[in-house]
């Protein structure tokens, strides 16, 4: 995905958006379930700071599979790695980035996908929207399938995957869920604003700020 792809679309009401030739393979613009304007974009190398400081609010509870790592130093060389050697996304609001997801190797015919949302941002469909974007970009990028491991105790994380499409693969240990490309949702998750919703009415603006602080979850639980 290009990150300069989105910089020509700036409007937010995309009820009638038909989508472009230019267009990434989902569209950035994004309204969480509180009204509030989200961009989801590529992430590019010089959100490595930003994305540290986003994981400082984890704590011991909030991490999925070992991730993000508990030390500075392990989290930085893991970030490095996944800007490197993923295909990664962002969700960014008012310049600060509260989402991370990604799919990696990049290219694996079947990649793994990973999502983090801040916990200060939980439960706002943040989290179901990056799923939607990895899926978009792996099948853009001619991937065969996606695959992920989730604790079997993390049942909204699992509610989230089924959403999007991930189906039961594995019960052993760790939950590991698999989605095949050639799903229906493959092509739902491109198709422009206007194919997938219809026109509506312009979308609200979130009455009030929300602060980012406190910690609580890592994975897809929104």
């Amino acid at each position: 995905m290009s990150h300069h792809a989105t910089a020509a679309c700036d409007g937010w009401d995309g009820s009638e958006c038909e989508g472009t030739i230019h267009c990434p393979p989902r569209c950035p613009r994004f309204v969480d379930k509180r009204g509030a304007r989200w961009t989801i974009r590529p992430a590019v190398a010089e959100d490595a700071a930003a994305l540290a400081e986003m994981y400082e609010g984890f704590g011991t509870a909030d991490r999925a599979q070992g991730l993000p790592p508990v030390t500075r130093n392990r989290r930085a060389d893991w970030l490095d790695s996944m800007l490197a050697d993923g295909s990664n996304v962002v969700a960014e609001r008012n310049g600060e980035l509260f989402g991370h997801a990604m799919y990696t190797p990049t290219d694996a015919a079947r990649p793994e996908l990973a999502v983090f949302v801040h916990p200060t941002m939980q439960g706002r469909g943040v989290g179901t929207e990056l799923c939607r974007h990895v899926i978009a970009d792996a099948a853009s990028g001619g991937r065969e399938g996606l695959e992920l491991h989730v604790e079997s105790g993390n049942r909204v994380a699992r509610s989230v995957y089924r959403t999007v499409g991930f189906e039961l693969a594995d019960r052993r240990g760790d939950i590991r869920m698999t989605l095949d490309l050639d799903h229906p949702i493959a092509t739902e998750v491109r198709l422009p604003p206007l194919a997938r919703e219809g026109p509506s009415e312009p979308l609200p603006r979130e009455p009030v700020p929300i602060e980012a602080g406190g910690s609580r979850v890592a994975g897809a639980d929104d």
